[in-house]
């Protein structure tokens, strides 16, 4: 697999778009009327894009912690689970619109200004992960990249701390906040602790 993904990397990405179709495909079997089918769709692909931004969220504070074969390979590929993420929110948010349009849900202004920016990052990010665009941009490529992950990293924060204060979500809530301020801490040690390796160009 290992070999696969060194002459395919690619694979990541189109591995992270089918699990977020076939969890749309799920919500379709399990929803029992066509509302409640989009609302288990939106919910679902979030899910699903949360472990893969994780993942490309740690991979450069892990080769730096603990540096390895495992987390070098890890950090080689961080670009696809970053595009993987990317192609897997692209999904959700189409998940997400549909059922607010056939809902008649809304939600505050806020939260649309605040995501509408994180999707911004998003696209921006996704557009620049070459290595042309990187030397092109210079220091204002790690300014975006940086920005457009902490940016998005907060809306998960915000969004499964939230859950929290819901009954029926708590456990979600606490899993997925405990899982991102991990991701952040790990990223904190890796900065401003003791470095450990290199990281490769």
């Amino acid at each position: 697999m290992g070999s696969a993904l060194d002459r395919r990397p690619w694979l990541i990405t189109l591995a992270a778009a089918l699990a977020a179709l076939a969890v749309i495909a799920l919500a379709f079997r399990t929803g029992a009327d066509q509302v409640e089918q989009w609302r288990l769709a939106a919910r679902w692909t979030a899910r699903v894009g949360f472990p893969i931004f994780i993942v490309a969220y740690i991979a450069s504070s892990l080769y730096r912690l603990w540096p390895h074969p495992g987390s070098r390979a890890l950090l080689k590929r961080r670009r696809w689970w970053g595009l993987g993420f990317a192609a897997t929110h692209t999904i959700h948010l189409f998940a997400l619109i549909t059922f607010l349009r056939i809902s008649g849900e809304t939600r505050p202004l806020s939260v649309y200004l605040v995501a509408g920016f994180g999707y911004v990052l998003l696209y921006a990010m996704a557009l620049t992960s070459t290595d042309a665009a990187q030397r092109a941009l210079g220091r204002n490529w790690k300014r975006l990249h940086t920005l457009g992950i902490h940016w998005l990293w907060f809306i998960f924060f915000v969004s499964y701390f939230g859950r929290t204060m819901e009954p029926e979500k708590m456990a979600e809530g606490y899993i997925g906040t405990a899982v991102a301020l991990a991701a952040l801490g790990l990223r904190i040690t890796a900065r401003f602790g003791r470095k450990c390796a290199s990281l490769p160009a």
